[in-house]
């Protein structure tokens, strides 16, 4: 599933290609996606004569801000955007987005995963599925005190911890791996037995690694792309995440993969020993 780094890419090269450019039509060949209004119909007639001014990101959450709605899209496992030929499609574009200069935006999804919701325009943020998240990593809410305290009221593997949105929103397995890794945390240690600097650490490490990710344009581990169609190059940088077998760069150990709090989980035993 595209994760902060994936969707902030996908955000910033759509922008480029769509800003500005108003809704003449849209053709939905997969009705079930779109979740509000509940009827595909309805999301047509209601944003077709809108204008596209900018693209936003919330989590892992695309806000399309259009001039009276703003359109909520999730890419879920394998959605994406991109600009396609007019008139054609092939069987996995599932929404069609038609300008009034002859553009079209196309939305792609092999598994019908992705979600829609058109709201009007600011109050996306106090309804579902938005009003559930927790504050973004770069967000100034998101504070060591923050993140130490949430740790501490709960007994659950920090691997689950930083996989709950309601708590830190957009980051998802890739980078949860990662950034244990860094920080030479395993992912099932009870988040409330960290002790404060395995916290401050993990916290510098989270936010580091997004960061580094979202310079580096995502990580392309089987078909994400940008929406110019380019790959992204954070997967040359994995020190565990799908490595499994393999030597770990820094001491030489074998990384090993286990699921942890329902999610396939790479770690190096001896980096992040389990106490």
């Amino acid at each position: 599933m595209p994760e902060l780094p994936e969707v902030e890419t996908v955000r910033r090269t759509l922008e480029e290609l769509v800003q500005k450019k108003t809704i003449e039509t849209v053709h939905v060949d997969w009705p079930k996606m779109i979740k509000a209004p509940d009827d595909a119909e309805a999301f047509i007639t209601r944003i077709s004569g809108q204008t596209l001014h900018q693209i936003r990101r919330i989590g892992k959450f695309l806000l399309f801000d259009l001039d009276e709605d703003t359109l909520v899209s999730h890419l879920r496992m394998e959605g994406k955007y991109f600009m396609g030929t007019p008139g054609e499609k092939d069987k996995h574009t599932h929404v069609r987005f038609c300008f009034t200069d002859g553009t079209e935006l196309h939305y792609n999804d092999v598994r019908k995963f992705g979600t829609m919701h058109v709201f009007p325009a600011g109050t996306e943020l106090r309804v579902k599925p938005l009003n559930q998240l927790g504050p973004e990593p770069f967000a100034d809410e998101f504070t060591l005190d923050y993140f130490q305290a949430k740790c501490f009221k709960t007994t659950r593997f920090i691997k689950a911890v930083l996989l709950d949105q309601s708590i830190v929103t957009g980051l998802g397995n890739i980078y949860a791996d990662e950034a244990l890794f860094q920080a030479g945390v395993h992912p099932e240690t009870p988040a409330c037995d960290l002790k404060g600097d395995a916290v401050a650490q993990l916290y510098a490490s989270l936010i580091a690694t997004l960061r580094q990710a979202v310079e580096a344009g995502g990580t392309s581990v089987r078909s994400y792309v940008n929406g110019q169609g380019e790959m992204g190059r954070f997967q040359q940088q994995l020190f565990v995440y799908g490595r499994s077998g393999e030597s770990c760069f820094i001491c030489d150990g074998p990384i090993e993969k286990s699921v942890v709090a329902g999610r396939g989980t790479h770690t190096c035993a001896c980096c992040q020993p389990k106490d």
